[in-house]
């Protein structure tokens, strides 16, 4: 009973919310997601970062308790420049993404209570889904969060499988604008991030407000 207060407790914490997504394209990936943290019908900040980059070629997108996911990303980046030091390499995105997995699922019977996204850019793009037991799969493309039906929607119409970043951008941005319409825990603006093989690299408003546009 007592794990089980806690639970109910961490489940009423501040939330992100949120609805991300991200994209495997020919020549990179795309990371996008909205701005907004809420606490129950509060809305606790207007401008919280959810996609991070982890490592040169890797970054990750997090929905759920704002402190586990913070939490994770830190733990993350962390064992990336852990491994550096000790390999000389860099880690690879399938490792990071099944290294994340493991931790999560260690504590899959009092959870972080967190949706993930671990994506990059290694011989190819590669975007990996982890949900808060530490189940992962990968993927050409997906998205988590309050907002993710509605996301789901634009991407299954507008994905190009196989397209470059340049095809793609546009339609990860709307996913997320057409979140914002529907979802009350998705909002504020959206932020988007692309990996290619030169390196993480995340869009001005301006570059973003033109990808809505087109």
């Amino acid at each position: 009973m007592e794990n089980e207060s806690i639970l109910q407790q961490k489940m009423q914490a501040l939330k992100t919310g949120t609805t991300t997504v991200g994209l495997a394209c020919s020549d990179g990936v795309i990371l996008a997601s909205d701005r907004r943290a809420t606490m129950g019908y509060f809305i606790a900040s207007k401008d919280v970062q959810k996609v991070f980059q982890i490592d040169e070629k890797i970054a990750m997108t997090v929905a759920g308790s704002v402190a586990d996911a913070q939490f994770l990303v830190r733990l993350l980046q962390s064992e990336c420049r852990l491994y550096k030091l000790r390999y000389g390499r860099n880690m690879t995105t399938k490792n990071a993404a099944s290294l994340l997995a493991n931790m999560m699922f260690q504590y899959k019977y009092f959870p972080y209570w967190v949706q993930l996204i671990v994506a990059g850019y290694d011989e190819k793009a590669e975007v990996y889904s982890i949900d808060m037991l530490g189940g992962v799969t990968e993927e050409r493309f997906t998205s988590t969060g309050s907002g993710s039906p509605v996301a789901y929607g634009v991407i299954e119409e507008g994905f190009k499988s196989g397209g470059a970043i340049k095809e793609n951008a546009a339609v990860a941005a709307k996913a997320i604008a057409m979140a914002m319409r529907r979802d009350a825990a998705t909002g504020e603006y959206v932020d988007v991030v692309t990996i290619t093989k030169s390196g993480f690299k995340r869009l001005e408003k301006s570059d973003v407000v033109k990808l809505l546009e087109n």
